[in-house]
């Protein structure tokens, strides 16, 4: 079996050293932070230190940071009746935005062929509503693409009503700033930066007040009861502490890791299509499919190289399904149902590059063996 290498941090990012040290000693810690007891303090300094780091990262107050159980449980306490009379959300949203969190209904504004949000759409869709709560992603977790939240924000905010951003594919990535980009509300997720899994933050603009999903205790400002998970949160901050110091550097270097990948899939499938390639996207995330391949076949061959990469979204228990996101773009169900998504990290070397494109030649011929030539070639 050739050496596993990874290419699927959009979906789980292998957990850093640093985070993996901190949880470490962390379960040293017997304490529950909400006693008063030494042991207790000690817990709860923990708790508070991993909320400064992660408010560093996003550049949100410390207060505002809401720490849950990761960030599907974060969209859904997000949205919530409590903050707006109807709820519009971008067509591209992952599925925990897209069920509605606890509204339940919602009207979906589309995305354009680039994969990023309509905002024309949005801003028609907002007139005459009453207290819109709308909720539009940093980036999108299968194309990359980058979603004009900012712009979004002055729209939903002039309509007098709050936005909500799901952030997780970004901070780490790109640079993310709360109050900058003028969201209200927004979703951050442990593991999508090296932290570990069942860990994540809903940020609360200061001054809105929402009602926990989870009540009890009163832990976390009464937004989410619970003892708090003081070893996974202790692994979140340490994690997003690493993510922002490495910003600067790791950014580049996987953006040209990734063009170099998507020239070499080009080199020997000319007619390969990079979706969302039109617009910004995330430095490390390439989604590309050729006529005539199937996902989990594509997959499947990829996984028999040692080399792990996804057919998009890792958030349906194993099941590929056509996209949602490709279909939003008015995407050929024909090419979607090729999908590959490749996703990079800060461990990804010159070498995996080589690796995976080996592996792409390898599973190019075997495509050309089935009699799809001229598909592949177009």
């Amino acid at each position: 079996m050739p050496e596993h290498i990874y290419f699927d941090w959009n979906a789980t990012a292998p957990l850093r050293p640093e985070a993996r040290a901190a949880m470490l000693s962390a379960l040293d810690a017997t304490g529950n932070p909400s006693s008063v007891h030494a042991a207790g303090r000690a817990a709860r300094r923990l708790v508070e230190e991993a909320r400064e780091k992660v408010a560093a990262l996003i550049g949100s107050d410390r207060r505002e940071v809401v720490f849950t159980s990761g960030g599907t449980e974060a969209n859904t306490l997000a949205l919530s009746p409590q903050l707006g009379e109807t709820l519009l959300v971008s067509a591209i949203e992952h599925p925990s935005v897209g069920s509605g969190g606890r509204f339940g209904t919602l009207e979906e504004f589309p995305a354009t062929s680039s994969g990023v949000a309509d905002l024309a759409a949005l801003e028609d869709m907002l007139k005459n509503r009453t207290r819109p709560l709308v909720s539009l992603m940093l980036a999108n977790n299968e194309t990359g693409a980058i979603q004009p939240v900012a712009e979004a924000a002055a729209l939903v905010h002039a309509a007098g009503g709050l936005l909500h951003v799901d952030a997780v594919q970004g901070p780490g990535r790109i640079a993310c700033d709360f109050k900058a980009l003028g969201a209200d509300l927004m979703t951050l997720s442990s593991h999508k930066i090296g932290g570990p899994q069942g860990v994540g933050a809903l940020i609360v603009r200061d001054g809105l007040v929402l009602d926990g999903a989870i009540r009890g205790g009163g832990q976390e400002r009464g937004m989410r009861a619970g003892t708090e998970n003081v070893a996974g949160i202790a692994g979140f901050g340490a994690a997003a502490d690493a993510a922002r110091s490495g910003l600067g550097s790791e950014a580049p270097a996987i953006t040209a890791l990734r063009e170099k990948l998507e020239a070499g899939i080009k080199a020997v499938a000319p007619g390969a299509v990079f979706f969302g390639a039109e617009a910004a996207r995330l430095p490390n995330t390439t989604l590309f499919s050729v006529k005539g391949m199937k996902a989990e076949t594509a997959v499947i061959a990829f996984d028999l190289e040692g080399v792990a990469v996804s057919s998009g979204a890792a958030c349906s228990s194993g099941k590929v399904a056509p996209s949602h996101v490709l279909a939003a773009m008015g995407v050929d169900p024909a090419l979607s149902r090729g999908a590959v998504r490749v996703s990079l990290g800060y461990a990804t070397t010159d070498g995996h590059i080589g690796t995976i494109l080996k592996a792409w030649e390898k599973l190019s011929k075997s495509l050309y063996k089935a009699g799809n030539q001229q598909e592949i070639a177009a």
